[in-house]
Formats: structure tokens, sequence, C-alpha cells
């Protein structure tokens, strides 16, 4: 069975299988890794309709062995996630087990998810962030997030301004992988079956448009919001908590620094953020972690509804329940499937860039995302808009993932592309990498229905405002609104790009194999 995008077998026991049974279960085992994207979950003791029946202490032990027999003829590993006793008043106490099943993918296309990671300004998201991926606490005055800073200044004042990039990876057995162990990127990538991406973003308000940006061009996979224990929902927190709802981006809450305070200031944080979440407006069903069980709940259910929303208390100094964090990034599956996976790889190429680079000895270096189709190296693509709307050709030399050489590129992931001598200058954020066989038009006039979060004055014809379309930050201008639609607030507009501004003056629109679009109108600004 198919849950979200996990793959979900149950059995109710696997003892001492002929051979032609065995092949036929390690099979099925070998398409349900497929169909999950290198991950099935599997339930032993559980009848075909979900009755919990539950096995004796030496059949499940068996059944276990078998499975276990089984994931090695298909190249895989098996975890336990979790026992519990069915049917307590039986003689015999009867058992049912979950167990993960992960295989490590071939030509290094292990499964990465990105996590956005948002948050008040203070609420120790870098701390955090460098306690998971570099193997050790902090001392209580930062010294953990130290690694995570790109420049001088966000080290002198201790806020983020930026957007940084961290991994964590988890091996076939479900063991953590980070630099405590590993001292390069490349030997994380070469040891782990999963890559968890972390996206720090800025907390602070002025910093705002830059946490748009990374929320909508980089298309993360969850988004985790950091909230002080100590300090509540306050700042930017209900602002980042909207933005993204209002992207559609699958949601939960890590309550940090639960070391500096008592625990009825904890509970009241919590209690709090359970108020906001049951509000109309957000329509979450909150769902606190406290145990090992309750972690493992909480990744599935999280992956089947986009209504649950876990909460997590942890201390980066005391390490208080980050295990728990740990088993939650292991277990939680990948929101699109095989089939949708192989959907878009079959699209043309579409690579969307964020950011430019020039690398001695190799050139120019762009990074992004591949939205769409397949690229490999010397695959020759187009490039634009540029200033005067033209597309130019271009070679693709090298790929990297996560600073670890790649030969094919799948839609949906991460990497940088060497392009060799081509001119730097004509290239900006916002451009897209394509197939010349989508030949891709520009224009200047779009129509989008929006949602007006919040604005303090009226929202009207000539209205200036900054647009957020995938990795694009345009200036426009309002030239018409047609009116509301049902349900309100819902306006059809028409926008006109700013003619005063003449750097990013062009909205490309792809007529083929065009992903989802997430469109947000900044209207502070």
């Amino acid at each position: 069975r198919t849950r979200g995008s996990r793959c979900l077998q149950t059995n109710l026991k696997l003892i001492d299988p002929t051979q032609y049974r065995f092949e036929h279960l390690a099979t099925q085992m070998k398409w349900r890794l497929q169909e999950g994207r290198g991950e099935a979950v599997y339930q032993i003791g559980v009848d075909d309709n979900g009755m919990l029946v539950g096995l004796s202490e030496d059949d499940l032990r068996s059944s276990l062995k078998t499975l276990g027999r089984m994931a090695e003829k298909v190249g895989a590993d098996i975890t336990i996630l979790r026992e519990r006793e069915v049917d307590h008043d039986a003689d015999i106490p009867r058992k049912i087990a979950e167990v993960l099943i992960r295989k490590v993918p071939d030509d290094q296309q292990f499964l990465d998810l990105r996590v956005a990671v948002l948050g008040n300004v203070d609420s120790g998201k870098s701390t955090l962030l460098g306690v998971l991926t570099q193997g050790e606490l902090d001392n209580g005055r930062g010294r953990a997030r130290l690694n995570l800073f790109r420049h001088l200044h966000e080290i002198q004042t201790g806020r983020t301004s930026s957007i940084s990039f961290e991994i964590l990876g988890f091996n076939s057995k479900g063991e953590v992988v980070n630099y405590s162990e590993s001292r390069t990127a490349e030997e994380i990538c070469e040891s782990a079956s999963k890559m968890i991406t972390f996206i720090d973003l800025a907390g602070h308000h002025k910093y705002l448009k830059t946490t748009i940006f990374g929320l909508t061009s980089y298309c993360p996979d969850f988004a985790m919001l950091v909230v002080s224990a100590n300090t509540g929902i306050a700042g930017t927190t209900r602002e980042h908590l909207g933005l993204a709802m209002a992207l559609k981006v699958p949601i939960f809450i890590v309550v940090s620094k639960v070391d500096l305070c008592k625990r009825d200031t904890v509970e009241r944080t919590v209690r709090q953020l359970e108020r906001i979440l049951k509000q109309p407006g957000c329509n979450k069903v909150p769902l606190v972690v406290s145990t090992a069980d309750d972690a493992v709940t909480a990744a599935q259910q999280f992956a089947q509804s986009s209504s649950i929303t876990p909460i997590f208390t942890v201390s980066s100094v005391s390490g208080e329940s980050l295990n728990l964090l740990k088993v939650f990034f292991n277990i939680i599956p990948p929101l699109s499937n095989s089939k949708e996976q192989e959907e878009l790889m079959q699209q043309l190429t579409e690579f969307q860039v964020d950011e430019i680079y020039t690398v001695p000895d190799v050139g120019t270096v762009v990074g992004g995302t591949l939205y769409s189709g397949i690229c490999r190296e010397g695959e020759q693509l187009v490039v634009g808009p540029t200033d005067s709307g033209q597309f130019l050709k271009l070679t693709v030399c090298s790929i990297q993932r996560n600073r670890s050489a790649c030969r094919v590129l799948r839609a949906g992931q991460a990497a940088t592309l060497a392009l060799d001598t081509f001119d730097r200058s004509l290239l900006r954020k916002g451009m897209v990498m394509v197939s010349p066989e989508m030949n891709p038009t520009i224009c200047w006039l779009f129509e989008a229905e929006i949602v007006l979060l919040f604005h303090a004055k009226t929202f009207h014809k000539g209205f200036q405002v900054t647009v957020h379309v995938g990795n694009i930050r345009q200036t426009a201008t309002v030239k018409a609104v047609h009116g509301k639609v049902s349900p309100p607030p819902y306006h059809n507009l028409s926008v006109w790009r700013n003619p005063a501004v003449t750097d990013r003056t062009f909205y490309e629109v792809l007529l083929h194999g065009i992903p989802k679009l997430r469109y947000f109108f900044n209207t502070k600004t």
C-alpha cells in the first residue's frame, strides 16, 4: 500500500518460505523500494486488512530474519523502527514490528530532501543546525553556529543575513553520517543513502526578501520553524509561518533553548503554538513529540496529511530530544514517488540559476535546481533571457552535487554546473538554462491570482510590488485589478514590470514542461 510517498507493505508473517515464495517476496521488495525511491516500510504481524494480529516472540524473530535475507538479496539494509505488544489478554504475548528498508541508490543518486529553516532572529536556528551537522553540542555561547556563517559581520553579530546550506546524512542502516566522523562533504555523500539538505534562512525582518527568495527559489520539501522557548512567538515567527503556509510547504516546529527556562515556560510556549495552529487560518493538528515512538508516528502522519504539524522541544546545549529529531529526519519520506519523478524526468530540461561563481581553473559555475528533465555532462543548453531578450547557447562541462562529482542530474535535484569559458557578465540570478527544443519566449505582462496576507494601505492600480516567482525577484507595477473572485480575498491582477528598473526587466515564460509556479507579493516593500 502506498500512503503519501512512502511505500508501506503489511505481512502477517514470513516464516521459512519456500524458494519460490522467497524469490517472489524479494521481487516484491525490489518493486516497493523502487516505488518509494529507495525506501519502504514493512509491518510484520499485521494482516492485509490492517488488523493488528501480532506474532509470538519466536515467530517475530524468524520473520525478521527472513526479511533481512530478502533485503540482503536486493542490496538493502533493515532498521527496526519499533516493536509493540498487541492483544494483552492473550496467554502468550504477541508483538508487531515496523521495519524500515533502505537501499543504497545507484550512481550516487541518494535520496535528497531539502528542509528550509525558518524562525525569528536569535531563536537558535544556526546553532541547532551546527549541532546536528557537526555532531557536537553547543557551549551555550553559539560556538556550534560559527561554521555556518558566510560573512564576517554574521560572526560578529551572530545573525544570519544570507542563505547557507548544511547537510546531514543517514546510511542504509539509519545511522547518522555527519562531520563528526567524516571530514568532508564528499565522504558524507559516499557513505549516505539519504541526505537532508538544510537551507538556513535569515530571521531578521530586514532580510525578509532573502528569506522569501530561499523559500521560493530552492523549492524546499519541508520547512522547520524554530521557536525559542524563553521568548515564545515573537518577531517574524508568525510571518514565517504564514509564508510557509501560503507557499504550501509542509511545516513542523522545533522549540529550542529548553535548557534556559523552567518546564512551565516550555509548556506555555507549546500551548501558545497549539492555539495558533488550531486557528481557522491555519487549521493544523499539532502533535507534540516526546518519545521515539511519537517521532516515528509523527514522521509517517506528517507525510500522509498536510494538516499534521509535529512539535519538538530540544536543547542544543544539553542535547535534550535531539535524538528524536534525528529519528524524524531518518524516517520522513519524500513528497513525490518514483512515478511522479519519472514524469518530470521525461520532460524537457529546465535548470533555474540561483547562484553564480567564478572558480579558479574551472571557470564560470552556476548553482541551482533542475526543475524538469535530465542534465548530463557535455549537454548543449540555452540560457536567458538576456537584457535584449535573447537566449544564448552554452555547454555543461561538469556537474557536482554536494561538492561531489556527478555525471547525471535528475529533476528535483540541486547542483552546480561548470560552464568553462562562458562569460559570467552575461549571467544573472533568475535566468533559466533550458533545452533548445523548448523554444522559450519572454513577456512583459502576466496575470495572477493573489491572496492579500497583510497590507496597511489600499491595494490599487499603479501600486508597486516586489514579485517572487521561483528564483525571480522583480519589482513590478499593478496595471489593473479585475475584481474579487470567490472565495475572497482573492484578486485577479495584471502586473507590469517597472520601466524605471533596468536590471532583471524580463519575465521568462516557458511554454513546455513548466512546473507549478508559486507567487508571493511582498506588499511591505
